[in-house]
């Protein structure tokens, strides 16, 4: 069913950037929460070895079926979660748990476990999957509710053997992925830096900071003027940025991005927003991802030194109130997954 025009308008010019409100909220819940346990359509990223592996999106995935693929269903939950945590009167909210617990139990999660330990998925969702994952850990580890709690331990299992997977795979990676989409190296190692300070894990926490070293040190000028890509989500400039600003002190930090993105420092900078010309195209919406994906980078910036980057705060904003009507725009190839994406941005707004 196609969203209403008034509403559309009514994300467009409310506020909604200002500040999420309640209600906003409850839209934005719905989306997630209307595709957790939708099977079809689905897009499978799986490998056949024989047909006996030829099953459906449910018994494959128990936990992460829905919302059309994988990583899709991960950031769905990751995005429930965050809503619940900070709207505790959200209008579903038990509607919203109860799936939470049918997906995230521990059989459930087990068949997950199973299908990463074929010999032949080893890669499944590298490493755009895997950094999602661990943000619902993190999100489900730090929210002090019993079934919180309850599934953040259900899920551990599986978050345990993404931690490995990382430390072992990533110095085989003698070159960085630096495009806009899934397999960017620079994403899939943000919120994993976030989950391995936040565990205390400082083997994980080393082998991150050593490679993202290895990687991008010495990269200077980052081509701004290559964005957008055809189909980017992930902004490739500000997601190394990101990664950067995790891993390097302050001191070297700003050294390094001077090198990196001197057009940062120009108080003039702007930027246009990525535009979609056709929104029933799932890869063509990916260009509102983009623009969320500097949002909550530049917020990130702006909120770590505001004396050297308060002036990006307009450009930010500029970008969010642009693509957030697109998030609820009715159009299944977006609000699969366009929800988690804003709220995301809305994470990093102070």
């Amino acid at each position: 069913m196609k969203i209403s025009y008034f509403l559309w308008l009514w994300f467009a010019y409310t506020g909604f950037a200002q500040e999420l409100t309640l209600e906003q909220a409850n839209h934005l819940a719905g989306l997630p929460l209307k595709c957790l346990q939708q099977e079809y359509p689905n897009k499978l990223g799986q490998m056949l070895v024989d047909s006996t592996e030829i099953q459906s999106p449910q018994k494959l995935h128990p936990a992460f079926y829905g919302c059309f693929d994988w990583h899709s269903s991960v950031h769905g939950h990751w995005s429930l979660v965050y809503l619940l945590k900070r709207f505790p009167s959200l209008t579903n909210k038990e509607l919203i748990i109860q799936k939470l617990k049918i997906n995230l139990s521990k059989a459930n999660i087990q068949t997950e476990i199973d299908y990463l330990n074929k010999k032949h998925e080893k890669s499944f969702e590298r490493t755009y999957g895997w950094n999602w994952l661990l943000k619902l850990q993190l999100e489900l580890e730090t929210y002090n509710e019993p079934f919180a709690q309850e599934l953040a331990q259900n899920l551990k299992p599986l978050s345990t053997i993404i931690v490995e997977r990382y430390i072992d795979f990533l110095p085989k990676l003698l070159y960085p992925v630096r495009v806009g989409t899934h397999s960017n190296t620079a994403f899939g190692l943000t919120f994993a830096w976030d989950y391995a300070v936040y565990s205390n894990n400082e083997l994980f926490q080393k082998s991150i900071k050593d490679n993202a070293v290895r990687l991008f040190l010495k990269d200077e000028n980052c081509p701004f003027a290559w964005e957008p890509s055809g189909t980017d989500f992930l902004s490739p400039c500000l997601e190394e940025m990101a990664l950067m600003q995790r891993i390097l002190p302050k001191a070297d930090f700003l050294i390094w991005l001077k090198k990196f993105a001197p057009q940062l420092f120009n108080k003039k900078f702007t930027w246009e927003v990525a535009r979609v010309s056709d929104r029933t195209d799932g890869h063509l919406v990916h260009l509102d991802g983009l623009n969320f994906s500097r949002v909550w980078n530049f917020y990130a910036l702006i909120n770590q030194y505001p004396k050297e980057f308060s002036h990006l705060k307009s450009l930010a904003d500029y970008h969010l109130n642009f693509s957030l009507p697109s998030v609820v725009d009715g159009n299944y190839e977006g609000e699969h997954w366009l929800a988690s994406f804003a709220l995301r941005a809305f994470e990093e707004k102070k």
